[in-house]
């Protein structure tokens, strides 16, 4: 009911723009947050929107997020990427507002399979 798309591999200082289209119940979600999962690293969240947007403290700037709901898809615009951008690209929905516990994974109850993002 998630299905991430755009990912790819890129050269450092590049841009990238991953998607991700929700259907069936997902849709209807109030909160999508992107996350990722680097190698050896813990999963993180990158931003988040439902009537506000949030974004991981160290990643405001480079990465914007948005949402066009008549086509019930989030977008993930990432700029001067950077190696360390290395990862597995997440979208998730859930029910409840974004606000306080966007970052929390085990809140979320609908997951897409993830888009893979390589900086080099």
């Amino acid at each position: 009911q998630l299905v991430e798309s755009g990912g790819g591999s890129v050269q450092a200082g590049g841009s990238l723009r991953v998607s991700c289209v929700a259907s069936g119940s997902a849709a209807s979600t109030a909160c999508m947050t992107w996350f990722r999962r680097a190698p050896g690293k813990e999963r993180e969240g990158v931003a988040a929107q439902d009537w506000a947007t949030y974004y991981a403290d160290d990643l405001k700037g480079r990465f914007s997020i948005s949402r066009d709901n008549a086509k019930s898809t989030m977008y993930l615009q990432i700029n001067d990427l950077k190696p360390e951008d290395t990862a597995m690209y997440d979208c998730a929905a859930r029910a409840a507002s974004c606000a306080l516990t966007w970052a929390r994974a085990d809140l979320y109850n609908y997951w897409g399979q993830g888009t893979q993002v390589t900086v080099s």
